[in-house]
């Protein structure tokens, strides 16, 4: 099943401008168990951005207010453990390389079939969770060398 849980709580915030692709996002993604916010434009995605965690974005490489690579470029320095993706229905090469080295993990061209949307999706965020994991596990290995050299020190 695509909607196999990997983590607990996943948000996701899909970018779009236009209002039926948001809503079909939504639905789909929410029939799979994640939380769902949406924002119309790159201002309101990266105001979401700041006051809310999201483990995940689908970003429209053409918005209203800001090009979907520029948007990629602003929430990699203030979101850079999210993992975002384009999506758009115009693939042009170029596009897709501006893409990749503005920072996005991955790139869906529209129309999407739902069932590759949602296993890309969940690719992502297996990848993303062993990354967090990792992360702790070397957290986890300063705190103990830490302690074990206060202790030495004291004694």
């Amino acid at each position: 099943m695509c909607g196999e849980k990997i983590m607990d709580n996943v948000r996701i915030l899909v970018i779009d401008d236009e209002e039926d692709i948001r809503e079909t996002l939504k639905a789909i993604l929410e029939n799979e168990g994640y939380i769902v916010d949406m924002a119309k434009n790159g201002e309101e995605a990266i105001e979401k951005a700041h006051r809310f965690s999201f483990n995940l974005a689908l970003i429209d490489i053409r918005l209203p207010d800001i090009d979907g690579t520029e948007l990629l470029t602003v929430m990699r320095e203030s979101t850079p453990k999210m993992v975002k993706i384009i999506v758009t229905g115009y693939p042009v090469l170029e596009n897709a390389v501006d893409a990749v080295n503005k920072g996005a993990d991955g790139y869906i061209i529209k129309p999407f079939v739902a069932k590759d949307l949602l296993n890309s999706i969940k690719e992502h965020l297996q990848k993303q969770k062993k990354e967090m994991k990792f992360d702790i596990n070397r957290i986890e290995k300063f705190i103990e060398s830490r302690a074990r050299e206060i202790n030495s020190q004291t004694l």
